[in-house]
């Protein structure tokens, strides 16, 4: 499988007014498309400088009328949050109005203060996670829903709209260690990764070791990084380190408010560590490519996904880390590149 391109984003608030910052975030993303990604993927939060896309749906239906081949999706619904049946609604409605471009990403949640704001027992959200995906993936594959559960209840409900892509869009998952990579692939997902390259490499081996359903489309697995390019190492780097403490500080900023920390991640306040531990990489096309290489080789990934807008960059920073992306490393990039086996 060839090495494909996509991209992540928290679509974190920076300083500008709301209008202007939805503006040239799809003034972006519509880059991104010209540029020839495969993929865009947001996240979703709650309540938080961290991320304005707290309705994927609306946002990315923006998204589907400013793009004509990029494929878009969350990364992730939070399921504990939604009714299935009105989330199974809009993503057909997205599917279709993108004529296929659409990508379902799901997960429990990542932040019991967000979770909480709306009254969910975070002790529940796995149980309430299972059964949201079994009765969403049974409305976009069936016409009718019955579905029996603690949370969730329906008697032969009538489904009207359906997806464009058959049996459904495709599913992909935010993998944190090994065992999630597992129930990725027995769910039949690909996934996304942020962690250094070792730890992506334990992952893609712990996915091709776990029988996936049959019939599922070859999986993509994502190693995400942090991406800043400029034409000389010390400027890329003058303005990665101003932009993460931004975005570091929107990260933290529920965390810090009620006195928590967040769980499973550690993210340090300095991008540089992010840079030695691999997962920033930041500099000159050339200092760029190099630090991905080895790092592509190492893990087998078959798709990088870049964060290219975050904490302050202005829409021009990120043009230009796409553009000397888009020109001079993608190529490069895609030569005898080697994936690992599916």
């Amino acid at each position: 499988m060839p090495l494909e391109f996509g991209v992540f984003d928290h679509v974190d608030r920076d300083a500008r007014p709301l209008a202007a910052f939805y503006e040239d975030r799809l003034k972006l993303i519509a880059a991104y498309d010209r540029a020839g990604f495969y993929g865009y993927h947001c996240a979703e939060h709650h309540f938080t400088p961290l991320g304005m896309a707290s309705s994927p749906s609306v946002f990315l239906s923006s998204v589907a009328q400013r793009t004509k081949n990029l494929r878009f999706g969350p990364l992730v619904y939070t399921l504990a949050l939604y009714h299935p049946l009105r989330l199974a609604e809009e993503i057909c409605m997205l599917d279709q109005m993108s004529r296929g471009r659409f990508m379902i990403g799901v997960g429990k949640g990542v932040s019991p203060i967000e979770i909480g704001f709306y009254g969910v027992d975070t002790a529940k959200t796995e149980k309430i996670f299972a059964e949201c995906f079994a009765v969403v993936t049974q409305a976009l594959t069936q016409k009718t829903v019955s579905y029996e559960g603690e949370h969730f209840s329906f008697s032969k409900v009538p489904m009207e709209l359906t997806p464009f892509q058959k049996p459904h869009p495709p599913l992909w998952y935010g993998v944190v260690n090994p065992d999630s990579a597992a129930r990725a692939a027995k769910a039949g997902m690909s996934f996304i990764s942020n962690a250094p390259a070792t730890a992506i490499r334990a992952k893609i081996e712990r996915y091709i070791g776990t029988e996936r359903p049959s019939g599922c489309a070859a999986p993509k697995f994502g190693m995400n990084r942090y991406m800043v390019i400029a034409d000389t190492d010390e400027a890329a780097l003058e303005i990665a380190r101003r932009a993460y403490r931004v975005w570091y500080a929107s990260f933290m900023h529920l965390w810090w408010k009620y006195n928590q920390k967040p769980p499973n991640v550690n993210y340090p306040p300095e991008i540089d560590a992010q840079i030695t531990a691999g997962t920033a990489v930041v500099g000159s096309p050339e200092t760029v490519l190099n630090a991905l290489k080895p790092q592509l080789a190492e893990t087998g990934s078959n798709y990088l996904v870049c964060r290219f807008a975050f904490g302050d960059l202005t829409l021009q920073e990120s043009l230009r880390s796409l553009d000397l992306f888009a020109g001079h490393i993608m190529p490069a990039l895609r030569q005898g590149h080697r994936v690992a086996a599916e």
